[in-house]
Formats: C-alpha cells, sequence, structure tokens
C-alpha cells in the first residue's frame, strides 16, 4: 500500500471520470461535428462537440428568450468561451445598444441558442440524473449517498460564490484569483444552500474550494503542480511520455511546460544519446517548487480539518472516496464508467494510465483532461 492520495486527487479523479462517462454518453446522443471524425450521419445541426463544463458555464442559462451576457455569467459564476461557443454554434450574440466596438461584447448584449445548442441543451440537461443512476448502481446506493452528504456537509460551509463547475483555467493555468482567471466573490446569505447539486457540481466545488486555498499560497497553480510538476525529476522525463504519466493531453502538457520553463523550473532540452526526442528536466527551483506545493497540499488539507471544517468532514469525505477511486490508476473501479462508444473520438484515443490529478479545464472545449 502506498501513502494516501491528497485530498484534491481523490476528488479531481472522481470528478474526471463523471465528466468523461458524461461527455462520452453525450456524444452518443447529440449530432455533432468533431475534427477527426467529422459530422455524425443525418440532417439537422451539428454544433462542434464540447465537454459538461460548457452546460454549466453558458447552455443550463440560455433560455427561450436568450439572456443577457452580465446575467448569463452572475448565474453561472464563471465566464465561458463566449467566441467559442459562438463559432462551435451552439450560441448567437446580439450586441446590446451601449456596446462599443470591441472584441467581447458587453454585458448588456443577449445571448441566445442556435438549433444546434437547444438540442444539446435537451440531451445534456438530464444525464445528470443518468450518470448519478450509474454511479449509485456501479458503486452502491449507500456509497453514493455517503459521498454526496459528505460532499454536501463542506459545500454548505464554503463561504465562496463558486460555480457549478471548474472554471476554464487562466494564465499560468490558476483556478483563481489571477490573471485571466476567475476572481470568486463572497457567498450570499441568499446563496443556494438548499439546492440539491448533482454528484459533479458538489465535487467541482469542494475541489476549487481547495485549489482557491492552495494557490493563495502558490506561485504555481494547482493544475500544474500536481499533474506535471508532480512526474518530473532531475534526472528528465520524456515529453512523449508526459501525458501518459500525468492522465492530460499534449496540449496541456505543453502549457505547462512553457510556464514552468519561463519561471526557471524545468529545462527542455534533448534526450541524450542513443535516445530520441525532447526531455523535461526539474531544475533546482523547480526541485524547491516540487517539494514546497507537494507540502502546501498536506498543509491545505490539514487546515481544513483543523480549522475550517473539522476534522470529522474532512476524515468522512476522505472515507467516501478512497474506495470508489482507490488508487486513480487504470486498476481504479472508476475506470469501469470509462468505456467510450465505438463512434466516439476517445475510442481513437489510447486510454490513459491514470486520471488527472486536477482537472485541465481549457478553452478548447472545457474537457477534463484539457483534449
Amino acid at each position: 500500500m502506498g501513502d494516501p492520495l491528497p485530498l484534491p486527487t481523490l476528488l479531481s479523479c472522481a470528478l474526471v471520470a463523471y465528466t468523461i462517462e458524461f461527455d462520452n454518453e453525450a456524444g452518443h446522443l447529440l449530432p455533432h461535428t468533431t475534427s477527426d471524425h467529422g459530422a455524425t450521419p443525418g440532417s439537422g445541426p451539428k454544433p462542434w462537440l464540447a465537454s459538461m463544463v460548457m452546460w454549466f458555464n453558458c447552455m443550463k442559462y440560455v433560455g427561450p428568450d436568450g439572456v443577457q451576457l452580465g446575467e448569463l455569467e452572475r448565474l453561472a459564476r464563471t465566464r465561458t468561451n463566449l467566441a467559442g461557443m459562438q463559432r462551435w454554434r451552439y450560441i448567437t450574440i446580439t450586441r446590446g445598444a451601449g456596446d462599443r466596438d470591441g472584441k467581447r461584447p458587453g454585458p448588456d448584449a443577449v445571448v441566445r441558442a442556435t438549433a444546434g445548442g437547444r438540442k444539446a441543451q435537451e440531451v445534456w440537461g438530464p444525464l445528470f440524473g443518468v450518470i448519478d443512476d450509474r454511479w449509485r448502481q456501479r458503486f452502491g446506493d449507500q456509497a453514493i449517498a455517503d459521498l454526496q452528504t459528505a460532499l454536501s456537509a463542506i459545500v454548505d460551509r464554503i463561504d465562496l460564490e463558486l460555480p457549478d463547475c471548474m472554471p476554464i483555467l487562466g494564465y499560468g493555468l490558476f483556478s483563481s484569483s489571477r490573471l485571466g482567471a476567475a476572481t470568486f466573490l463572497p457567498r450570499s446569505t441568499d446563496s443556494d444552500r438548499d439546492t440539491k447539486l448533482p454528484l459533479s457540481s458538489l465535487l467541482a466545488r469542494v475541489l476549487l474550494a481547495f485549489a482557491v486555498d492552495f494557490e493563495e499560497g502558490s506561485r504555481l497553480s494547482l493544475a500544474i503542480s500536481a499533474n506535471v510538476l508532480r512526474v518530473l525529476d532531475k534526472d528528465g522525463v520524456r515529453v512523449r511520455d508526459l501525458p501518459i504519466l500525468t492522465g492530460v493531453s499534449k496540449e496541456a502538457i505543453s502549457m505547462s511546460v512553457g510556464f514552468l520553463e519561463k519561471h526557471g523550473c524545468v529545462t527542455v532540452e534533448p534526450v541524450p544519446p542513443p535516445g530520441r526526442g525532447q526531455r523535461v528536466r526539474l531544475t533546482t527551483r523547480g526541485h524547491i517548487a516540487q517539494q514546497v506545493t507537494s507540502n502546501l497540499v498536506v498543509d491545505v488539507e490539514d487546515h481544513w480539518q483543523t480549522t475550517r471544517f473539522g476534522t470529522d468532514a474532512v476524515r468522512s469525505l476522505r472515507s467516501s472516496l478512497e474506495p470508489i477511486v482507490d488508487d486513480g490508476t487504470a486498476e481504479s473501479p472508476l475506470f469501469a464508467g470509462l468505456m467510450p462508444y465505438p463512434d466516439g473520438w476517445r475510442a481513437d484515443v489510447r486510454t490513459p494510465d491514470t486520471l488527472p490529478h486536477f482537472p485541465m479545464v481549457l478553452h478548447r472545449g472545457g474537457y477534463p483532461d484539457g483534449s
């Protein structure tokens, strides 16, 4: 038996697995287009396929008469990839009368769903109940009830207005409070404490709360430190091996390595002969950063136990997650729900050896592994 997984890793593995299962089912039901597979058969609109996050940060709140952009962001508590959702043919935008010429519409602009967007709403909305039921069947009613209770006990005491999903990562792949990332407001007294949230949203809010606390004390994001920085060493790791070791996409790896290299934490250099390709090697600064961020994760979890939420609440959360996640690798029970449909795009992608230790939600479509 190895050391227990960090709490954010347990949360991430569960959330990423849920999201991939959700996305696989949505892609099976929704007429769509992808870069490698083209358009699905049949007539009618076929928007570019996107992930579950795009429901929570956009389509959930676009009603039959549309919604003003400012109201959309207030309801979602986070920004969407507005240009992407237009380009992928989910929404149209009518600029407000007071909008000045510029790249981004103002808060009075009206967002409306396209025909393809409305079809996506019909598919996405009911799927949370479907996936929640699958998890009850797979892991047992009591196990999922215990997990929901443990998550809700934390969510009810979070003092920030957090979204129901992980936000699209900003500059440096930060989740919050940095350039390009979200800033979350204090929670209001009339917030949705009594609203029944799907399992994915409970997981996301607790994980995001952890990321906020971690990033307040770190110069590196939890996304970078938990995934890429974690697997590096002073001898170097081949770039081509990083997606396998971390469970995140080549694009997310490239962004992470670029940020680490810019800040002096790694060097990228040729693999020594007779090897081929590039390797990423920790510098002395990177080795220190690896130790500091690893210790900070432990410190935040300790703070949650001793001060913020209490030992019983955090231990209950751990005990409900650990049998579901196990070690987060291909041996984990979570992988039972990750088999893609034969016609899905993930059927042509190598199954990862591990789930990400933090979701890599990018502008590329909101997929949890940065795909």
